[in-house]
Formats: structure tokens, C-alpha cells, sequence
């Protein structure tokens, strides 16, 4: 049996008499629905209770209307009636503090994702051949990236800058700039015309952008371009990897705290011209075959009224940070070559890394988003469970009818799937995005809530995971609920060529 094909060696460990439990994996992705650490369900009850202010202003109302029925008990409404001067203004004055201290939600009017015009469409066949004419790559490499394309899951319709293989070529900032300037430009314009929101009105703004990071910013290109207001607040992320996405919508979502009744919108993308690798380190050729074009705009508020027009809500987000670890830290870094040429070199321990922050973040969000019926029964296992058997692991299909993964590579899918128990449904967007549009890094997980938006998935009640991985190592989910029927939009990535 080939090394590729050898599944997981799996190790539980119980460390002294805590009721902690780790997974020790050789070549893979950790089995981390076999094992539990409960620092991370600690945690995730820890964001819980946070939360203990809003749980008190969600229950107030039906104690309130209760009180004042159990009031009517003793006293008449004739006698209510002569206190009215004095209860009216109390009642309004206690309607405002419960309004006013209530925290606002989060809501995600509309998304757009770019999808660039048919000249940059590359195959797998053609993106070797251009490989190979370019000069840059001996013969080696060339088969290299052969074998990878092929197991990639990568289809033939994806999109590049295909002034990447130039002779001699070597990343500049005006390609960054015009690579940027396209895809930023034609998400923004989408979302614009989507959510009917002017330029003018934008209060915030977050861009992310991995590798590209110029000055003036990619944020100052938009403000220009679009003529956004003197006093927007505008920050740009750089340098985060991939689950940046994530991490811009926790910004924003503080900022729109932090400003009241105000617009944010948000950037992702990744400039495939900046990280384009010409040289021959094995390690750092994986991203030059698995990324692509692409970006996408997302418009967020927290008007109260935009419940009523918004298609989602935003209820949970976890961060998952592995930087303290040294081989989580160097699993994917940019760096030089022997030669001097910069690229993004990539771990061969990467997946199994990858698995232990995933495993990290789903155990810290289960606790916000599973039935209490399958925590009950959880730690009811834990706490009396025989030593030698594995501690039961919630069922997460129950806490999301959706979920979107970020599409990195087919073997990175399978490994998610086969570990979280997922059907083909809950995977079909993650493998149908990475087919069509590659990896698209931060901006991968809007492609596929499009697809299931153009599909006609998403019903109202519907909650939506979005899951993403980046360099650190972290990774990122946040947790979507559908306020209503999502119908096929006018305008999306997935209509097929007329």
C-alpha cells in the first residue's frame, strides 16, 4: 500500500487524571472526531455566557408581560387606568433601555462574487503547456504539477493572469495593481448594484489581501475608485492567508458595534500575479497549482429595519489560532528560494496541522450552535463512559443545514468529509467551487454560498457554516442564518456562458 493511501494512526491519550484527550496522526489529518479536548468546550461555553447580557434581554419581555398579567390579579383596570400618567412614561422610559441596550444584530444584506471575462479561462492541459513554453520551470517540475492538477479537483474552466507565464517573468506591482483593480472593482460594482446602497453612504470598509499589500493600500484603490466618503473607516488586512475572509467580517461586525446604523463592507481576495512562483522548490509549487482569480464584496449592517430586506444574519463566529506552535507557524510562510525567487512554501504536515485547528474550532463552536439535546448527551458519555471506548462526538449535521469549506484541494475535502461524517449534499458546494473556480483563497467561501444561493437552496431558518483555513495556522467559522427564502439572484458567478 502506497504511502498516500495509508490511513490515520490514531493514539488516545488520557493526560493524568484531567478528562482531557488528544490524537497523535503520522501522515494525515488528525481522527478528531474521536477524541476531545475539553479546554476548547471550555472554551466555546466561555463565548457562551459572554453572551449573557443579550440571553437577559431576549427573556425580559415574556417576564415583563407575565408581571403585569399577575398585576391584573389585584388590581382593577379602573385603578391601573388613574396611575396611567405615571406608568406610561416609565414604560416608555424602560422600552428605550431595552432597546438601547440590547445588543444590535449583525446583518449581511447582499454578496457578490467576481467572476472574470472568458479570456483568462485556463485548463489544466493548457496551464502546463503555457508552463512549459514559459521557460521558467525545468522538467521535473513540469511533471510535478502534471501529477497535481490531476488530483487536484480542479476542473478546466478556472481563471489566471496568464501574463504569469511570461519568459523571465517576475512579479511587479503594476500586474498586482491591475489584477487587483479588476476583481476588487467588479465584486464592489455587483454588490453596489445588488443592495442599491450608494458609495457615499459606506461607513466602513475592510479589504484582505494575502500577498499584495502596496501603498497607497488596496482600501485607498477603492475609496478612490468609487469616490467613498472623507471619514469612511477604512482598514486593510494583509499578510493573514486564507481565512482573512473571516476575520475581516469580525472586524467589521466590532466596527458596526462600535458605529451604530452604519454600512460595512467588506473585500476578500488574493492577487494569484503577486504569488506566482517561477522557480523549482518543490515546496513552494503547490500554490502556483491550485490558486485562482478571483474576489468578493460583501455588504454588512446593523440597521435594525434591515431585518426585514437582508438575507442573513449573522449569529456565531469562532477564531482558532495555532501561532504559538512553531510547525503551525512555518507550515505555510512566503519565502526565497536558493535562487532568490519568492514564493509560498507549503509543509508536507500542513493537512494533519490543518486538522488539529479544525478540530479546535468545531469543539469551541459546539457549544454556540448544537441542539442542547446532543450536549446533554454528550457529557452525559464523557462523565460516565468506560475507559477504553471513545467519548461520544455531537452530531454538527444538526447544527447547520449548510455548510461551506473552504475549497483547497480535493485530498483536504475528503479528509474533512470522511472525519466530520458529512454527506455528499453538505460537501457538494466546497467540491463544485474548487472544480469551477479553483481556490480562490479568502473568497472561496462566498463562491459556494453562491452556488447554493443559485440552486435555490437556502430557505428561511436555514444556518449556514462557513469554514476557512489560513497561514498562522489558523482557522476561521462563522455561522449564517438565513432570514428568508433565498431566490436565484440576477447576478451570479454560476450562470453559464451565453
Amino acid at each position: 500500500m502506497s504511502k498516500e493511501n495509508e490511513e490515520f494512526s490514531t493514539e488516545i491519550v488520557q493526560n493524568g487524571g484531567s478528562l482531557s484527550f488528544s490524537v497523535r496522526v503520522r501522515p494525515r489529518m488528525p481522527d478528531f472526531l474521536s477524541s476531545v479536548n475539553l479546554k476548547y468546550v471550555k472554551l466555546g461555553y466561555g463565548y457562551l455566557i459572554t453572551h449573557r447580557l443579550y440571553l437577559l434581554m431576549m427573556v425580559a419581555p415574556p417576564l415583563l408581560a407575565a408581571f403585569v398579567a399577575h398585576l391584573g390579579n389585584f388590581f382593577t383596570w379602573q385603578h391601573l387606568s388613574h396611575q396611567a400618567l405615571f406608568i406610561s412614561p416609565l414604560f416608555f422610559f424602560l422600552l428605550y433601555l431595552y432597546i438601547d441596550f440590547t445588543p444590535r444584530s449583525t446583518y449581511l444584506l447582499d454578496f457578490a462574487c467576481f467572476r472574470p471575462p472568458n479570456q483568462y479561462k485556463v485548463s489544466k492541459a493548457e496551464f502546463i503547456e503555457l508552463a512549459r513554453k514559459s521557460g521558467n520551470f525545468n522538467d521535473t517540475t513540469i511533471e510535478f504539477k502534471e501529477r497535481v492538477l490531476k488530483k487536484s479537483g480542479i476542473g478546466d474552466e478556472t481563471y489566471m493572469p496568464k501574463g504569469v507565464f511570461r519568459p523571465g517573468y517576475r512579479t511587479s506591482l503594476k500586474d498586482g495593481r491591475e489584477e487587483a483593480s479588476m476583481v476588487m472593482f467588479g465584486a464592489v460594482k455587483e454588490v453596489l448594484c445588488a443592495t442599491k446602497v450608494r458609495p457615499n453612504d459606506i461607513k466602513i470598509l475592510v479589504v484582505n489581501c494575502g500577498i499584495l499589500n502596496t501603498t497607497p493600500s488596496l482600501s485607498s484603490m477603492i475609496i478612490n475608485h468609487f469616490k467613498l466618503r472623507h471619514d469612511i473607516h477604512s482598514f486593510n488586512l494583509g499578510g493573514m492567508g486564507c481565512a482573512a475572509g473571516v476575520t475581516a467580517i469580525d472586524l467589521a461586525r466590532d466596527l458596526l458595534d462600535a458605529y451604530p446604523s452604519s454600512y460595512a463592507l467588506v473585500v476578500s481576495t488574493e492577487v494569484v500575479s503577486s504569488s506566482w512562483y517561477t522557480g523549482n522548490d518543490i515546496d513552494m509549487l503547490i500554490p502556483n497549482c491550485f490558486f485562482r482569480m478571483g474576489a468578493a464584496a460583501v455588504m454588512l449592517s446593523n440597521f435594525r429595519l434591515h431585518r426585514w430586506r437582508a438575507k442573513y444574519e449573522l449569529k456565531q463566529l469562532v477564531r482558532t489560532h495555532k501561532g504559538m506552535d512553531n510547525r503551525s507557524h512555518k507550515s505555510i510562510h512566503q519565502r526565497e528560494d536558493s535562487e532568490g525567487r519568492k514564493g509560498i512554501s507549503v509543509s508536507k504536515d500542513v493537512t494533519e496541522i490543518g486538522g488539529h485547528a479544525l478540530k479546535a474550532n468545531i469543539t469551541t463552536l459546539g457549544p454556540l450552535v448544537l441542539p442542547v439535546s446532543e450536549q446533554l448527551h454528550f457529557f452525559t458519555n464523557l462523565l460516565f463512559k468506560k475507559r477504553k471506548t471513545k467519548p461520544y462526538i455531537p452530531d454538527y449535521k444538526l447544527a447547520f443545514e449548510h455548510m461551506c469549506i473552504q475549497a483547497t484541494s480535493k485530498k483536504v475535502l475528503d479528509e474533512i468529509q470522511k472525519n466530520l461524517e458529512l454527506t455528499e449534499e453538505y460537501m457538494e458546494a466546497s467540491r463544485k467551487t474548487l472544480e469551477r473556480f479553483g481556490n480562490t483563497s479568502s473568497s472561496s467561501i462566498w463562491y459556494e454560498l453562491a452556488y447554493l444561493e443559485f440552486n435555490s437552496r437556502v430557505k428561511r431558518g436555514d444556518r449556514v457554516c462557513q469554514i476557512a483555513f489560513g497561514s498562522g495556522f489558523k482557522c476561521n467559522s462563522v455561522v449564517w442564518k438565513a432570514l428568508r427564502n433565498v431566490k436565484t439572484p440576477k447576478c451570479s458567478p454560476w450562470f453559464k456562458d451565453e
